[in-house]
């Protein structure tokens, strides 16, 4: 089986955009190569997300509003719904209740006091990073904003490595927790950070290590939350992979604005 299957490429697609795919398989071979497509799937979107911040940068509209438009265009592709599995998340660790309960709580409907600070405080963080980037020019802001998207999908693919259990026994954590090879992981993740560091080259001085730095902390960032998440859930949920996602994102941003 190849990588860039059009059952894979159409499962990542499907699952992780609001991009009019139809996924038309639903197995365990397929969510393998969905989750190894994933950051195909964060490519298009980190594009589709570094497209109107670059027109509103360059038509002098200011690194604000094209941060804004940068940040908010991801939400827009997924329906909010990385950012729900954040704030859910936020709940379920932030209740300090046992698995069961914490799991529980976070399938509710509604948004508790921790999911609410940590989605203030992360698309904060978001928007200030990208306002940052695009201060120093509409090409900075751009490639921070493909780099973040690319590098949050590649950690739900790192996520899905077969050594991670699910913590449910639905939902799309199950579908594919556990359903990826380690070396294959490995590889799309060397894969992604060479491309992301090339593209960083484009800026000048520095750029190729502080974007390749940038992707490995935020990899780094997202490999602490899962292992706690494991920890305290017993394994991943489709909310996990959200709150990890938003997590890896952040973190590459924050990254990149550190020593000017």
């Amino acid at each position: 089986m190849t990588i860039l299957n059009s059952h894979g490429v159409r499962f990542a697609f499907g699952t992780l955009t609001v991009l009019p795919v139809r996924v038309s398989r639903w197995d365990r071979e397929t969510a393998r190569a969905g989750m190894l497509c994933a950051p195909l799937a964060g490519l298009v979107v980190g594009l589709l997300a570094a497209v109107p911040g670059a027109l509103l940068s360059l038509a002098g509209a200011g690194p604000l509003l094209a941060a804004v438009a940068s940040a908010s265009l991801p939400a827009a592709l997924t329906r909010g719904l990385h950012l729900d599995g954040l704030a859910d998340t936020a709940d379920g660790l932030g209740s300090g209740k046992p698995a069961e309960d914490a799991l529980r709580i976070m399938k509710q409907s509604d948004i508790g006091p921790f999911g609410v600070i940590t989605l203030l405080f992360v698309l904060l963080a978001q928007v200030a990073a990208l306002f940052e980037l695009y201060g120093r020019g509409w090409a900075h802001g751009a490639l921070g904003a493909l780099a973040a998207a690319t590098a949050a999908r590649l950690a739900l693919t790192l996520a899905s490595r077969r050594s991670v259990p699910a913590a449910r026994p639905e939902g799309l954590g199950a579908a594919v927790a556990g359903t990826v090879p380690a070396g294959a992981a490995a590889a799309v993740a060397a894969v992604v950070v060479a491309g992301c560091a090339a593209a960083g080259a484009v800026t000048g001085g520095y750029g190729a290590a502080r974007y390749a730095l940038a992707v490995l902390a935020g990899l780094a960032a997202a490999q602490l939350l899962l292992r706690h998440c494991v920890r305290r859930f017993g394994g991943v949920t489709g909310d996990v992979f959200g709150a990890l996602e938003e997590t890896a994102a952040t973190a590459v941003l924050v990254v990149l604005v550190l020593g000017g």
